[in-house]
């Protein structure tokens, strides 16, 4: 594994008396989990320990996940254009905040598909009230050829609309085709942030000589 690397003699610890804004961002989903600060020796310790440190006033020196368990292990560290921010991007051992959510944001998820996700996973584990015909969602769980056939069927009616040049039939079939896509994996074990691992990692990649990605 390549070692992470920054230089430190290229941020202005001066600007923010002694400290820099660190935005930690988790590798794998992008989504941002804290906003912290760090001064010359927080940032030490991470470069020499591979896990993420930073500076409170009222903390001092804290090594992240130190107590909890919750270590943030350190992917890249990247200096803004002005040298007084990092960007953390980390493998997290678990949450982020010390309430137990997994961002230091709240519970609330503004991102979409994140929240789409999330609702399928509840259909997922819990079975309908006494007496209630089951949720779409929980019948397409339930029944491996239904989450195929409809999987097959949006995704022919994408292919028509974009065929058909039509914007507005084109979006609402596409955002059909990821609602059932995120339904057709969820009983493979796998969730929204398997995918943008991958995403993520293929965008890592250095793009091949005569690529046009």
């Amino acid at each position: 594994m390549t070692a992470v690397t920054l230089d430190l003699d290229r941020l202005d610890f001066g600007k923010g008396n002694g400290l820099v804004t660190v935005v930690t961002q988790d590798a794998s989903t992008g989504d941002v989990l804290m906003v912290a600060h760090a001064d010359r020796e927080a940032l030490e310790r991470t470069l020499a320990t591979g896990e993420m440190h930073y500076r409170s006033r009222t903390r001092g020196l804290w090594h992240k996940g130190a107590t909890s368990g919750n270590v943030q292990r350190v992917v890249s560290l990247s200096a803004d254009c002005d040298g007084d921010a990092v960007l953390a991007r980390v493998a997290k051992a678990g949450p982020a905040c010390h309430t137990g959510e997994e961002t230091c944001f709240g519970p609330g998820r503004w991102d979409a598909l994140a929240a789409l996700d999330a609702t399928i996973a509840l259909r997922a584990t819990q079975a309908p009230p006494e007496g209630e015909k089951p949720s779409y969602t929980r019948r397409l769980l339930d029944d491996r050829n239904l989450r195929m056939k409809k999987l097959g069927e949006e995704a022919a009616e994408l292919v028509t609309a974009c065929a058909d040049a039509d914007p507005a039939r084109a979006v609402e079939e596409a955002a059909d085709v990821l609602y059932h896509v995120l339904v057709a994996v969820k009983p493979l074990g796998l969730t929204l942030d398997d995918v943008k691992a991958v995403l993520a990692r293929r965008a890592a990649k250095p793009a091949a000589p005569g690529s046009s990605r």
